[in-house]
């Protein structure tokens, strides 16, 4: 149980909502819940662009004269209407109750009806405002009984292709993770460096530095195993040791996006479960590849069992897209044998108390979990809390670039510095 439903629930007196922009230039949430001692909290909802079928609904108002149908006016009327009506002046006993209560509310598993980027909003407010008046970091507020709070290893997205960017790549994210750094600062400085010398190495190679929607460069290639090459002489130029000893490469191939009539079509080639399967057992013998996510679609649950009986014993496979930030699909899973970690994002699920819920299940069943951003961003920094909070020990958040991205690692480097004696790097499978 976190700290935020230990600590005395203080009535909230009044929550607004409003417009503002994410990274990509589109509308979304940002909440404000004011407690009735005064303090005050603020949330930025995020929003994906690579999404699962059964996550969380975003309530988007369909208007094409305002933002292309694209703004979240409802959003708002909901969040001020019969949120505000069913939160305010209330005794919860935690934020779970309170989380509880709005999924009532609303009244639909996706959140449909009022709006996930609503109701997340709130929770992320409520949380936060919370841990100010409990006079806590919101990472400590965040921290379950019996979990280690640590300092995750980053995995900066350096190269984007899929739903993040204009060009032939089918992978969606070829990100580099510095697991054999010795701190969090040190983890930030090698991000840095790589992405500069990636930088460098695309322009001396005649590729546009252009970026995708979450920093990393988006180079005109097609072919998985050029990016690879192109990145591990990076790490190498920016004087690090390519692999877990130094830094490691992760994929988010975000399957769904080049799944078509059961077969995936990638870089030209159409290949079924078991082909792309053994692909990347050929790039994990070629390259210093430790985490592949969302490397199936959602759908191909005897592929994703299949990927965990064949690379399961080598790398962490992470389930985004199949799992959705929710216990009991990371559950059911698990008695499965599909996957052996999980993504975890706050709008994905839509409360933070069942956020809280899915990394317990996790720790639970053995699983790996790493928080992360979406592609469209704000410069709220929860995540980076909630990573540290957690001690689950993996975030990503984009590049090393984009202010919306960088707020998250610079909010990791104002808590290493708070506390120099949190632990740092990738918690064992039970969360210790």
């Amino acid at each position: 149980m976190s700290a935020t439903a230990t600590t005395p629930w203080i009535p909230i007196q009044r929550v607004q909502g409003r417009e503002q922009l994410d990274s990509r230039g589109r509308p979304t949430l940002a909440v404000t819940v004011t407690l009735d001692e005064g303090t005050s909290a603020h949330a930025g909802v995020p929003s994906g662009a690579s999404t699962g079928s059964a996550e969380a609904v975003e309530l988007r108002d369909g208007d094409p004269h305002r933002y292309g149908g694209a703004g979240v006016q409802n959003a708002i009327a909901n969040l001020t209407g019969p949120i505000a009506e069913a939160i305010t002046g209330r005794e919860f006993t935690g934020l779970q109750d309170m989380d509880l209560t709005l999924r009532e509310l609303d009244g639909t598993h996706t959140l449909s009806r009022l709006g996930g980027n609503a109701i997340v909003g709130v929770s992320m407010a409520a949380a936060r405002a919370q841990a100010q008046a409990a006079g806590l970091p919101l990472w400590q507020a965040l921290t379950g009984d019996g979990v280690e709070p640590r300092l995750p290893v980053p995995h900066f997205n350096v190269v984007n292709g899929g739903a993040h960017a204009a060009n032939d790549l089918d992978f969606q994210e070829f990100m580099i993770a510095p697991l054999g750094v010795p701190s969090l600062p040190e983890a930030i400085r090698a991000g840095a460096e790589v992405y500069a010398a990636l930088k460098g190495l695309l322009h001396s190679c005649g590729l546009a530095t252009g970026l995708g929607d979450e920093g990393g460069f988006a180079p005109d290639l097609a072919q998985p195993e050029q990016v690879l090459t192109l990145l591990v002489k990076a790490i190498e130029d920016a004087g690090y040791e390519p692999g877990r000893g130094g830094v490691a490469i992760a994929l988010d191939p975000a399957a769904n996006g080049f799944y078509v009539e059961g077969r995936y079509r990638v870089a030209g080639r159409d290949l079924s479960s078991a082909e792309l399967v053994a692909l990347y057992a050929e790039l994990i013998d070629q390259f210093p590849i430790w985490s592949i996510e969302d490397g199936l679609a959602e759908n191909d649950r005897d592929g994703w069992t299949h990927l965990t009986h064949t690379l399961g014993h080598q790398v962490q496979l992470v389930g985004d897209d199949i799992f959705v930030t929710d216990p009991s699909k990371i559950d059911d899973a698990a008695r499965y044998g599909i996957a052996n970690a999980a993504l975890i994002k706050l709008n994905q699920i839509g409360t933070v108390s069942h956020t809280l819920a899915a990394l317990e299940v996790c720790r639970h069943r053995g699983y790996a979990a790493m928080i992360s951003h979406r592609s469209g961003e704000t410069t709220d920094t929860f995540i980076a809390d909630l990573a540290v909070g957690s001690g689950c020990g993996q975030l990503k958040s984009g590049a090393p670039a984009r202010g919306e991205r960088v707020a998250k690692y610079n909010r990791l480097l104002d808590i290493a510095a708070d506390q120099p004696e949190l632990p740092f790097g990738i918690a064992d499978r039970s969360g210790h």
